[in-house]
């Protein structure tokens, strides 16, 4: 019995330790699974670079015009929106110091032609003495002197009897031109330096679009065809042509003012409307794609997606440049139309591990 037990024991231990070895489970490495990803098919994108920026509706020429003569403003004949004609009258100062003024120039001219009267005659009797040895030459050359100074003085009093009824004339505030009236800025009962604003006036038929355009944009837009469209009508749209751009740039916003001349604009547009231009560069021969946004990753050197190589389904990374940024998807050289590209979780990906297309996404979406 002993030995037979003895026996029974290698037999006892070894038969827990087969059956535990018949059911023992292999798991597989998570490294040999491949991961799912969504692609996308890179669609063809046109070579025609279009850029859009808001601007308004500005007319070419505003100006601030106010009275030549200070006093107080007795009437403003018209207000914000009205459409005036050259010469139409706008304001009125009170006249009542500007009517003293001329009085004094009228009086200042009577005394100095009076004087010059005196010493005209003084002098001829001079000039008849001194011929008859009476008076000496130095003498008449005083009387002489004296004529001149007292015509000259009345000159200078013709010349200020002039000026006081220009100011006269300047209390009447007239449109130097044809325009709207888009602002006031003082009403009647003012009292109005020489030259203060009273009104602004932009001229008619004038109409600009005026943008701020960011420096990438500056070296390419006098050459670029250009057309403006309304938010009031945006099914329509108006030819323009740069006329003007700023040589400097803003110094808060870094953008160049720029104004495009509109080529036969409709009777229905203002001034303040919102405008939007549109910038069209030629066509170039570089071949571009679109993709999702969300395609877009770096790894530290530069744009780059990844390029789904079948078969095997193993990954690429591409170094890519963007052309251009839209909504949800964006414009880059460097992939082809039709090649397959992981669409979105691009940042959790290696060229080490294997990949299946689990789904595979639409470029509109």
């Amino acid at each position: 019995m002993i030995r037979r037990s003895s026996q029974l024991i290698p037999l006892a231990i070894a038969l827990p330790l087969s059956l535990a070895a018949c059911f023992e489970r292999v798991h597989p490495s998570v490294e040999n699974v491949p991961r799912p990803v969504q692609v996308v098919r890179a669609a063809a994108a046109g070579t025609e670079v279009r850029r859009d920026y808001s601007g308004i509706i500005r007319p070419r020429r505003e100006a601030d015009i106010g009275f030549r003569a200070a006093g107080r403003v007795t009437s403003r004949e018209v207000d914000v929106g009205a459409r005036v004609t050259e010469g139409q009258i706008l304001a009125r100062l009170d006249p009542t110091d500007l009517d003293l003024a001329v009085r004094t120039a009228e009086s200042d001219l009577a005394s100095a032609e009076a004087q010059a009267v005196q010493a005209q005659a003084d002098a001829q009797r001079s000039r008849s003495l001194q011929a008859s040895g009476w008076v000496s030459a130095q003498s008449d050359e005083i009387k002489q002197s004296t004529a001149r100074t007292a015509q000259e003085r009345v000159v200078s009093a013709r010349t200020a009897l002039q000026l006081a009824r220009n100011r006269r004339d300047y209390a009447v505030l007239k449109a130097p031109r044809a325009g709207i009236v888009t602002a006031a800025l003082a009403d009647p009962g003012t009292v109005v330096a020489e030259g203060q604003p009273i009104l602004r006036l932009a001229e008619s038929g004038t109409l600009e679009a005026e943008v701020a355009l960011p420096e990438t944009a500056v070296a390419d837009a006098a050459g670029q065809a250009a057309r403006v469209t309304l938010w009031a009508k945006p099914d329509q749209s108006i030819a323009a042509t740069l006329r003007e751009l700023s040589p400097t740039a803003d110094t808060h916003l870094r953008t160049y003012t720029a104004r495009f001349a509109l080529t036969n604009p409709p009777a229905w547009l203002a001034m303040g409307m919102t405008a939007t231009v549109s910038l069209e560069a030629a066509a170039s021969a570089e071949q571009l794609a679109s993709l999702p946004a969300s395609a877009l990753g770096d790894r530290g050197q530069g744009p780059m997606v990844w390029v789904v190589t079948e078969p095997g389904a193993t990954l690429t990374p591409r170094s890519v440049q963007v052309r251009r940024l839209l909504q949800g998807q964006m414009v880059v050289q460097g992939v082809s139309p039709g090649e397959t590209v992981v669409a979105m979780g691009v940042q959790k990906l290696d060229p080490a591990i294997r990949v299946r297309v689990a789904d595979q996404r639409k470029i509109s979406e």
